[in-house]
């Protein structure tokens, strides 16, 4: 697994910096804002997951949440937004996400945040 970097977006703008998608997946630093952009230039549709480590999070007066995987379907040629992530949910013991993927050719991704 490789760790992304995750690049906050601010009032002047600025422009995403891609990475490879790693085969054995990827982790990056959550604080609940952060959101993932994936572009498959591959040939067929891929699907991205985010695993929960947790099943049931409190969320205080409303009681207790079921969370399950966040996934997405990113189809060819195409692109996709997913997040932000519940660190109740989907953070392990370092505060980060793990991210994998049904397919790798071709495929980018940057971890983002406003």
């Amino acid at each position: 697994m490789a760790e992304l970097t995750v690049q906050q977006i601010t009032e002047t703008g600025g422009a995403a910096t891609y990475v490879s998608a790693n085969g054995e997946g990827d982790t990056a630093d959550n604080n609940g804002n952060m959101f993932l952009h994936i572009k498959n230039g591959g040939g067929g549709s891929i699907t991205v997951t985010i695993t929960a480590l947790t099943t049931s999070v409190d969320s205080g007066m409303y009681g207790d949440l079921t969370k399950a995987n966040a996934s997405i379907a990113v189809a060819s040629e195409g692109e996709a937004f997913i997040g932000g992530f519940a660190p109740a949910a989907f953070n392990d013991g370092n505060g980060e996400i793990a991210i994998t993927y049904s397919g790798v050719t071709s495929v980018t991704i940057a971890a983002l945040y406003v």
